[in-house]
């Protein structure tokens, strides 16, 4: 059975060879293993510091397969985007450029260097085997996150936020950054990518000058793609705009993919779920559910069949309880997938 729970130190082998067997880039996990180790033991932390823990913390999920003991993906969330420090991007905005003598008149695209969405809740590390792409895994995976937070909002912000992954060409070059932040910089996407990994964004405010950037004196290639993202991200583009999130002026400071945004009580899974206690029991038939259990040390989510009804309990399937850490009585929470 596939399982979303806490990442574990144990676990670090099989991140690191599944990072290097997705396409997608995941700069919040670095494949340094010191780094690396670094993210997991932060997360171990979070999870064991109960809800009154002060300040950021940084929660990592992993996909397991319990029955192989295969670890199949990752996903993370941060109470507080920034951690701490100014979480940067870009924000989109217009200028009017005029002269009444003229009789001319013009609307300018500008890019301002921004940390407005610093301290909002974030949507992170998301990655996955990728013959589990189009497998309910994938939205086990991500929406894992919705149920966590729906479980415990106190220590979540009201907004949500998730970077999508920018566009590259087929040499793995980025556009936007050969067009805007390498000539700040004087590095290549890679080598800033790594930076942004092992430390963090605010690397950015030393070196990036902050007047703005007007979008048309930037290279054409870099133009077409602000605010696009790489078509491996439109399965999880239309997941989130399923769940209720939405585009935001905002892209990222690197590669000038689409910052999305969504109110916490109106997203999809945290409208639609529900808290019972659980009756574990044979079950046959119903529908799919994703199910986790209320704890946040011992966090398990898992898919499985329900049939709803009135009342304070829910039959829950003896396999799901098991996958879930469950016994009689024990609060759950579910939302339909």
């Amino acid at each position: 059975m596939l399982v979303v729970r806490p990442s574990q130190f144990a676990d670090l082998p099989s991140i690191e060879r599944l990072l290097h067997a997705t396409d997608a880039r995941v700069t919040t996990l670095p494949k340094e293993r010191d780094k690396l180790s670094e993210k997991i033991t932060t997360s171990e932390d979070a999870f064991a510091s109960g809800l009154d823990q002060d300040g950021p913390a940084a929660f990592l999920f992993v996909l397991e397969d319990s029955d192989q003991q295969q670890l199949l993906g990752t996903s993370g969330l941060d109470t507080e985007a920034g951690g701490g420090y100014p979480f940067f991007n870009y924000r989109l905005d217009e200028v009017v450029h005029a002269s009444h003598n003229l009789n001319v008149s013009a609307k300018v695209p500008i890019l301002f260097l921004s940390h407005e969405l610093t301290g909002k809740t974030l949507l992170r590390s998301f990655s996955i085997e990728p013959s589990l792409k189009k497998t309910d895994a994938f939205e086990l995976l991500s929406r894992a996150r919705l149920l966590f937070i729906a479980c415990l909002p106190e220590r979540f912000q009201r907004q949500v936020i998730v970077e999508v992954q920018g566009i590259f060409d087929e040499k793995g070059d980025c556009p936007f950054w050969d067009g805007v932040g390498r000539h700040f910089f004087g590095i290549d996407f890679n080598t800033a990518d790594y930076y942004c990994s092992v430390k963090s964004k605010t690397f950015m405010s030393e070196l990036i000058p902050q007047h703005p950037v007007y979008v048309p004196l930037l290279p054409e290639r870099a133009r077409n793609t602000i605010g696009q993202n790489q078509q491996a991200a439109n399965r999880a583009c239309s997941l989130f705009y399923r769940e209720g999130f939405e585009k935001t002026p905002f892209i990222d400071p690197f590669d000038g993919g689409p910052v999305l945004s969504g109110e916490v009580r109106d997203l999809h899974t945290v409208k639609q779920v529900r808290f019972k206690k659980a009756r574990p029991s044979d079950v046959v038939g119903g529908l799919k559910y994703l199910i986790c259990n209320r704890s946040l040390k011992d966090f398990r989510c898992t898919i499985g069949t329900l049939v709803d009804g009135i009342g304070e309990t829910i039959r829950l399937p003896l396999d799901v309880a098991e996958a879930l850490g469950v016994s009689e009585g024990d609060p759950i929470a579910y939302a339909p997938l």
